[in-house]
C-alpha cells in the first residue's frame, strides 16, 4: 500500500520489509527502480510531473526525510516509520554479503567510490562488489556497459537528485542490473570523506540541520522544506 504525499506515493513499510523487497527485487529479471524521496524531492515531482511520474513509477518509494513523516501524518495518512536511503543500503549490503548478488558503485568524485567499496568490504565480509565509477562522466552509454561487463545485481547510483534518477530510468535496463538505487551523497559517507551526522541528530530526525549547520551555502536547498510543509497544510485545508 502507498501513501500519497503531495503526489508522491510512499510505501507504507519497515525497513525489514524494505530489504526483503530489495533483495527479492535484485534476483528477479529486469531492471528495478529504488527511490528515496525526502521533501525537496517532493518539491521537485510539484515542479516536474515528468519526474513525478518516474518516481512514481519506482518499485520501491522509500520514505527518506523525516518531513515526510510529518507531512503524512498531518494529512491523516501515518507512514510506519521513516527508511533513510543510507540505512536502506547498510541493511541490504549487509544481507548481499550473507548471500548471493554483487554490488556496483557509481558516482562521486574521482577516487571516492574506490575507497568507499575498500571501506565497505571490511564492513560487510562477503560483500562482492563488481566494480566503481565515478560521476564526473560525459557519456552514459560507455558507464552503462562497464557495469554490464561487471556482472553486476546491485547498482549504487549516487548522482544526486533528479539527475540519479532519471539516469535510472533511461539507462537502468542498459547495465544489465536488476536492482538499481538512487542514493545520493552516500558514497561521500561510506568512504569517509564526509561524517555523517552525530546519532542525536539522526534520531531526531534532524540530519538536515546538521549538513546545514556544516555548510550554510545549503540554506536554499533546505528552504524547500518550509515550502513542502506550507503545502502540505495547504493540502490538508482541502479536505
Amino acid at each position: 500500500m502507498r501513501i500519497d504525499v503531495l503526489g508522491v506515493g510512499f510505501d507504507n513499510i519497515t525497513m525489514d520489509q524494505a530489504v526483503a523487497e530489495g533483495l527479492r527485487l535484485s534476483q528477479t529479471e529486469g531492471a528495478h527502480m529504488v527511490v528515496t524521496p525526502n521533501p525537496e524531492i517532493v518539491e521537485l515531482c510539484r515542479e516536474d510531473p515528468a519526474l513525478r511520474s518516474l518516481v512514481n513509477g519506482a518499485d520501491l518509494v522509500l520514505p527518506d526525510g523525516i518531513g515526510i513523516l510529518y507531512g503524512a501524518k498531518l494529512l491523516g495518512t501515518p507512514l510506519r516509520q521513516r527508511l533513510p536511503g543510507i540505512e536502506f543500503a547498510q541493511a541490504l549490503m549487509a544481507a548481499m554479503a550473507r548471500g548471493e548478488g554483487t554490488l556496483f558503485l557509481l558516482g562521486a568524485k574521482p577516487g571516492v567510490a574506490e575507497e568507499a567499496a575498500r571501506r565497505l568490504e571490511r564492513t560487510y565480509p562477503g560483500l562482492k562488489i563488481a566494480g566503481t565509477h565515478d560521476g564526473y562522466f560525459q557519456e552514459d552509454a560507455p558507464v552503462a556497459e562497464a557495469i554490464r561487463q561487471s556482472g553486476a545485481t546491485v547498482v549504487f547510483v549516487c548522482l544526486g537528485a533528479p539527475k540519479q534518477e532519471k539516469w535510472i530510468a533511461q539507462w537502468g535496463p542498459a547495465t544489465g542490473a536488476h536492482l538499481l538505487v538512487g542514493l545520493g551523497g552516500c558514497l561521500d559517507v561510506f568512504s569517509g570523506s564526509v561524517k555523517r551526522a552525530p546519532r542525536v541528530f539522526q534520531r531526531l530526525g534532524l540530519e538536515w540541520l546538521h549538513r546545514l549547520m556544516k555548510d550554510p551555502r545549503r540554506i536554499g536547498r533546505m528552504m524547500k522544506l518550509p515550502l513542502f510543509m506550507v503545502h502540505v497544510a495547504g493540502e490538508k485545508g482541502k479536505k
